[in-house]
């Protein structure tokens, strides 16, 4: 039995009632006259940064019940990428959308590499700031084929208006990769500057770019690989994200698994140099074939909820104080048709790898955690990857497969910390926690599990403040916790 200490009362913290900031289901205002309305919703492939004491959020311009003639005949000014920005990560407001149009010399190069075909939307824009400039990356493309188009606009204003500067980098059908979901990163030490992009179409590749133009070096470069999957076919992987960690002296790049509308999922490998090698939970190279982990996100379910799929393509961001929050797209169950933002705060373990909240961020203040505070009734979830191999096309779910199968759901268990140190309930075992570190061990059914980080939280589903944990067990799988009482 494992003896805890640290107690400052004789009884845990109450689970506190706080209500949600705002509701998941957004179907009463999803009209396109409700546009303004669309803080956290109609949220795909988010890139977040904070410029002054705002944040600024933009995303590929996916509307559930989008209506262009609606649009049109209301004088709605809709246009390409999505633009919100907020002041608390948690309340967001729409601005509008960046672009009036989709650049002509994207339009141009997309269809003449693909049959007249695509150039339709703008997807998976970057946002960054350089000197006095802000820089917004996008990408133009065809759905199903590498004719792709990575452009690039600037402005003094994240805000706008923008003034293109043109192609970055462009790929087609003769080119083993994609030029799709771009991320930079800029090197503290040197200042070399490095983007990040690609799909299910040859892998995850990065290429060096000129920071005085934010174009690639050499026109023409398309970069190395670093990240790809055996199969593309059956296996997709996309939507790269890199961060630098200063005090890890780490880059970590996040890359999301499997179909975007189910599945998707992230995983997560860590290099010294931001043009890699990456390697994962297991020392393995992310340019290998093997599949990658940590694995941080999948569809989940907790109680009193329907639950999520599509937790995926994410954004992260650092904060000035040391924090981390990743920002990701995800589909409300069961239809999985609305996008909802998810914001979560990332924490990294003792062993330097990231890990997220199990829940939403939603403005909690912070405040110490004391072993006391623990003990309860929990709700646990272990985070698994997809059981089901899936017939795809072109990295995506067939027509009409929209739906979660048996088991896709990573659903939670129930269990109780006793004060005494034991767990009881689905699962049996001990558990203790370190004061110092904010951070418990467990054993479940005889299997350790180390290094989960405590800490205060929303519980979204059963709108509450209460305790959380993350981590990863011996797999470098994700398990997370709440106490529900």
């Amino acid at each position: 039995m494992l003896v805890i200490s640290s107690y400052k009362s004789s009884a845990p913290l109450k689970v506190t009632p706080a209500p949600n900031p705002w509701p998941d289901d957004y179907t009463s205002i999803s009209g396109m006259e409700n546009y303004q309305k669309w803080g956290p919703y109609n949220v795909h492939d988010p890139a977040c940064k904070k410029f002054g004491d705002t944040y600024y959020m933009y995303s590929t311009d996916a509307i559930f019940r989008e209506n262009k003639k609606v649009a049109k005949d209301r004088d709605i000014p809709m246009g390409y990428i999505q633009v919100r920005k907020s002041k608390d990560l948690v309340h967001w407001t729409f601005v509008g959308w960046a672009f009036p149009d989709i650049p002509q010399e994207a339009v141009s190069w997309v269809r003449n590499n693909a049959d007249g075909k695509g150039a339709t939307n703008i997807w998976a824009p970057y946002i960054m700031k350089y000197k006095n400039q802000y820089r917004l990356y996008y990408c133009v493309s065809a759905f199903g084929e590498k004719s792709s188009y990575i452009g690039l606009a600037e402005s003094t204003s994240p805000e706008g208006p923008w003034v293109q500067k043109g192609e970055v980098v462009k790929t087609n059908r003769e080119t083993p990769m994609n030029a799709i979901d771009p991320t930079v990163i800029v090197n503290p030490d040197n200042g070399e500057t490095w983007m990040h992009y690609g799909s299910f179409f040859g892998g995850i590749y990065c290429v060096r770019l000129n920071p005085e133009t934010g174009v690639v070096m050499q026109k023409g470069d398309l970069g190395h690989l670093v990240a790809r999957r055996a199969n593309y076919k059956v296996d997709n992987l996309e939507a790269p994200e890199i961060v630098y960690n200063p005090q890890l002296k780490k880059y970590f790049l996040f890359v999301s698994y499997d179909p975007l509308m189910t599945t998707y999922n992230v995983r997560v490998g860590r290099s010294d140099k931001p043009e890699g090698p990456f390697t994962d939970f297991y020392g393995k190279v992310m340019a290998d074939t093997t599949d990658n982990f940590p694995i941080l996100t999948t569809p989940y379910h907790f109680n009193n909820h329907p639950g999520w799929a599509g937790t995926g393509h994410c954004g992260v961001w650092r904060e000035e104080n040391g924090r981390y929050f990743m920002f990701h797209q995800a589909r409300l169950s069961p239809k999985n048709q609305l996008m909802v933002l998810h914001t979560r705060e990332v924490f990294f373990t003792p062993d330097g790898w990231p890990v997220v909240s199990p829940e939403r961020y939603a403005g909690t203040p912070l405040r110490k955690v004391f072993a006391e505070d623990l003990i309860g009734e929990w709700e646990l979830i272990r985070v698994h990857e997809p059981i089901h191999k899936r017939p795809l096309e072109a990295g995506q779910i067939l027509w009409g497969e929209g739906l979660l199968k048996d088991k896709e759901q990573n659903f939670s268990f129930l269990v109780s910390l006793k004060k005494n140190g034991s767990i009881t309930g689905t699962k049996i075992g001990s558990w203790k926690f370190d004061f110092s570190k904010m951070l418990v061990d467990m054993v479940l059914n005889d299997e350790k599990i180390r290094n989960l980080v405590a800490f205060y939280g929303h519980d979204w589903e059963n709108q509450t403040e209460t305790v959380l944990f993350t981590g990863l067990d011996s797999s470098g799988r994700s398990i997370w916790g709440k106490r529900i009482k």
